[in-house]
């Protein structure tokens, strides 16, 4: 087995982040020579091809043909939920740890193949260096997060209290079997891998659909699983259209759980149909529309800082991202002129270079949503942005400023609207408590953030906001950043269903329901001395 890359980290010295760059140069120049080809689709272990092809393209340059998937149809879906279904007893059947072996290896494939993968995202989503890497650090993270939990809850199996001492009682965690496991465009490496290992590490099985934007990353995730182990027909990789391919797998009988990751339009109508003849496990995480609070107590570098780097990292497109930012009066102008400055000095362009921080948006239709949301600015001030950028090969590719605006009313709809783009509304306010009331007025529930130096704000903040990821001074992300094993990512409200996050430590118990198991046992030797210690 090839040497682990190191991970790098905040600490990292210079000699290993110019280490970093050349194994990432080495693999981008490896993965361009590969751009073209046509990937299959996986079906127990097999390959398969269709009638039809896809093109995926990249958003920096929509002139570069990146690969071709295969347009899968109703038939791949049964086919593909059949072999799920007869993998299920064999896989589920496991000791749990040697499902935990399994993944873990996975995990260590992932990280051996570390920069291949990150190129590949940088490519397909339009992620820079450093979103990319740490994506697949993270999706790596997540398996070892998520096997961790099992070990630590003995497979989630306890013994029971019991009233009668000829009864031996237990509670189990017994998988569901068959999950549909629908992945977003924006991350499509960690959220893909997070939610699949969730589902395969219970001991549940997988038919794993990717966003038609970022197949490929699904595609290197599957090697990664059945080169590590994972039995022909546990994990199975299909491709297609959302209404097509993605309707026929969550409304086909023999599924038995679904994890969705998207929009909140798609994950409420998923909540809503799934399971219409009795429950099924519905897991949805559904965006969000997350408010940074700047008090007048704030260190107003570290606010600056933090609110573009969550802003506007990876183009705006996380469903954490700060989209809306409440500044109290005293420090309002220093504040949005700093954040004006500074947005104005991040570098745009092709994220395959290492000083470019905002790369393009993932479409055409994306670039349409962006500028239908600076015509709705009409009224207010656009600080910083508000364009669509064209020339020194911009106009191949799908790139927008990053933009600033402020001067609108507090109920329009761009403090209310989820934009997934490089776009932040900022408005005044007189105190914390109106900031906190403006911050709750939302559908949303995800992520939010606070800068003040007052810890008394501080706790008035987490005790008052409506949200499941919160943050107070965070200069790395005003409202992203989570990590698993050190944030859980929990949607209240309209961001999720389950009140239980990924990356979390009761992540895995959702893929799984409970069994008591009741034994009477015979008054044999063994029992009656029992029974007899016990009554001395």
């Amino acid at each position: 087995m090839a040497a682990t890359a190191p991970k790098i980290t905040y600490t990292a010295t210079a000699e290993q982040v110019e280490q970093m760059h050349q194994a990432f140069d080495e693999a981008l120049a490896q993965v361009r020579g590969e751009l073209g080809r046509t990937y299959p689709m996986l079906i127990e272990g097999q390959e398969r091809e269709g009638s039809d092809t896809f093109e995926v393209r990249a958003p920096a340059d929509r002139d570069l043909l990146l690969a071709r998937f295969q347009t899968g149809t109703r038939q791949d879906i049964d086919d593909a939920v059949a072999a799920a279904k007869r993998a299920y007893p064999a896989w589920s059947g496991l000791p749990y740890m040697d499902r935990v072996r399994v993944m873990r290896q996975a995990a260590e494939l992932i990280r051996e193949r570390k920069f291949r993968l990150a190129a590949l995202l940088i490519l397909e989503a339009g992620k820079n260096r450093a979103e990319a890497i740490g994506e697949v650090e993270e999706g790596a993270d997540l398996i070892d997060a998520y096997a961790d939990q099992m070990e630590q809850n003995n497979g989630f199996v306890r013994e029971l209290d019991s009233i009668d001492p000829g009864e031996r009682n237990r509670s189990m965690l017994r998988s569901f079997g068959v999950w549909a496991v629908l992945a977003p465009f924006n991350f499509p490496h960690a959220l893909s891998a997070g939610m699949s290992s969730g589902a395969l590490v219970a001991g549940n099985t997988v038919v794993y659909k990717p966003a038609s934007a970022t197949p490929i990353a699904g595609y290197e995730l599957a090697r990664c699983y059945l080169d590590a182990g994972v039995p022909a027909g546990a994990f199975n990789f299909v491709t297609g259209s959302g209404s097509e391919v993605g309707a026929a797998l969550t409304a086909h009988p023999d599924v038995d759980g679904i994890v969705f990751t998207g929009s909140k339009e798609v994950g409420m109508d998923l909540f809503k149909e799934f399971g219409t003849d009795y429950p099924k496990p519905c897991i949805t995480e559904m965006g969000g529309k997350n408010p940074t609070i700047v008090t007048r107590n704030a260190d107003l570098d570290k606010a600056v800082e933090g609110v573009a780097r969550s802003a506007f990292g990876f183009t705006g497109q996380k469903c954490s991202a700060c989209s809306r930012v409440y500044v109290e009066r005293p420090v309002y102008d220093d504040f949005i002129e700093r954040l004006t400055r500074r947005t104005g000095e991040l570098k745009v362009g092709d994220p395959v270079e290492r000083d470019v921080y905002v790369g393009p948006v993932i479409d055409e239709r994306a670039v349409e949503r962006f500028e239908k949301a600076v015509a709705s600015a009409a009224g207010g001030t656009i600080r910083a942005g508000g364009e669509r950028l064209t020339g020194h090969g911009y106009e191949r590719g799908t790139f927008v400023a990053p933009t600033v605006v402020d001067g609108l009313p507090t109920d329009h709809e761009l403090f209310k609207k989820e934009l997934f783009l490089p776009f932040v509304a900022v408005a005044p306010v007189d105190s914390l408590d109106e900031a906190l009331a403006l911050a709750n007025d939302t559908e949303y529930g995800l992520t939010a953030g606070i800068f003040t130096e007052d810890r008394a704000e501080i706790d008035r903040f987490f005790d008052g906001i409506e949200a499941g990821v919160v943050y107070a001074n965070r200069k790395g992300g005003a409202t992203t950043g989570a990590w698993p094993g050190c944030q859980s990512f929990c949607g209240w409200k309209g961001s999720g269903n389950t009140g239980k996050g990924g990356l979390g430590p009761y992540y895995v118990q959702q893929f799984l329901r409970e069994q008591s198991r009741t034994v009477v046992v015979d008054s044999d030797a063994e029992d009656l001395e029992a029974v007899e210690e016990a009554g001395e």
